[in-house]
């Protein structure tokens, strides 16, 4: 029994970290179309800003917020800066995806200068820990499970009930239909990173929480983001979400059944057999994005 209990905690936990990496990833695709590979760096950037407001006093739940915020400014500067100048040009994925990893990487020489090369650690959002069944979790990663899908609920109901979330809606169903209606899809472009940064910011102070930072911390993540959002279906929101908890699971019961090294072969094999059979992704819509 306690092993069951295991991996179905490991699952969800894991899963909502999933979800929180790819969903920033995939609303960047729905809505323009590219790629962002500096997303991997923002989540860093994110857990380091929360890290300096710590440390200037107010506990980590008072911090956060501010936090997200300064992220939703460093998305808008980045699509500004980095993709808006772009836009309309010849091969615009691949040279976003070139752009975006020099910005990447600009931002994490930066952090590197800032911070120094020496580990860093968040503290946790809820402290101790308590029994659940047969094993013990951490309150960290017990708020992360339930925080996580209020935070994915909130952003549903943003796109489908509010007037800004319905018009980021109409650019990725068709954005010279939105313009002719007279939507801003300049300032919706810039709307989509600042949301997607904001959720990048906020998996990496999740992630700062349980496990130490680095500069380089958002590797790791940007690539898991990755498979999370092919393996579901870029075109949408949800098949990510539905995809990253699949993948928690998958991953917590490769890891119990055939150990942590043989994990990232079986999750790739599992991807690879996936997009043979259904390359669009296991979770995507038929028909439209942004389902």
């Amino acid at each position: 029994m306690q092993p069951l209990a295991e991996i179905v905690f490991g699952g969800l936990f894991q899963g909502s970290l999933y979800a929180m990496m790819a969903v920033g990833l995939a609303l960047v695709w729905t809505t323009i179309g590219v790629f962002n590979f500096a997303h991997g760096a923002l989540m860093m950037l994110g857990a380091y800003l929360a890290w300096a407001l710590t440390a200037a006093g107010p506990p980590l739940v008072l911090a956060l917020p501010g936090a997200i915020v300064l992220m939703g400014g460093a998305g808008w500067l980045l699509q500004a800066g980095v993709v808006r100048p772009l836009i309309g040009r010849p091969n615009l994925v691949l040279v976003v995806v070139i752009t975006t990893l020099a910005a990447g990487s600009l931002v994490e020489n930066g952090v590197l200068q800032a911070f120094g090369p020496r580990s860093k650690q968040l503290p946790p959002l809820i402290e101790g820990g308590m029994t659940i069944g047969p094993i013990g979790v951490s309150l960290h990663q017990l708020a992360i499970i339930v925080a996580t899908p209020l935070i994915l609920l909130a952003l549903w109901l943003f796109l489908t009930r509010t007037r800004l979330g319905l018009a980021l809606r109409a650019v990725a169903q068709n954005e010279d239909s939105a313009r002719l209606v007279g939507l801003n899809v300049t300032a919706l472009y810039g709307l989509a990173f600042a949301l997607s940064a904001g959720l990048a910011g906020l998996a990496g102070i999740f992630i700062g929480g349980y496990r130490f930072m680095s500069p380089a911390m958002g590797g790791d993540p940007l690539l898991k983001a990755l498979i999370v959002v092919v393996f579901g279906g870029i075109s949408s929101i949800s098949g990510p979400i539905f995809a990253a908890y699949l993948i928690g699971f998958l991953e917590a019961f490769s890891n119990y059944a055939f150990g942590l090294y043989w994990t990232p072969a079986i999750l790739f094999a599992v991807l690879i057999a996936t997009l043979m059979v259904r390359p669009e992704g296991l979770f995507a819509p038929r028909i439209g994005r942004f389902a």
